[in-house]
């Protein structure tokens, strides 16, 4: 484990995505997900990473 963010890569960010869907906190995992997204350089991917972790806050338009 890091304490420097710098060092985290993109998976680093997913798992933690992915750890935080399973423990019920969707908007922190959305979170991570884009943070993995903006660190990943294939844009297909990064598409893929943000529709499995959407944002679940309401938007008001």
């Amino acid at each position: 484990m890091t304490n420097d963010p710098a060092d985290l890569t993109s998976a680093d960010y997913l798992d933690g995505a992915r750890e935080m869907h399973a423990a019920g906190r969707p908007y922190l995992a959305h979170l991570l997900a884009e943070e993995a997204a903006l660190r990943t350089t294939d844009p297909a991917t990064a598409r893929s990473i943000r529709a499995q972790f959407p944002d679940p806050s309401p938007r008001k338009d």
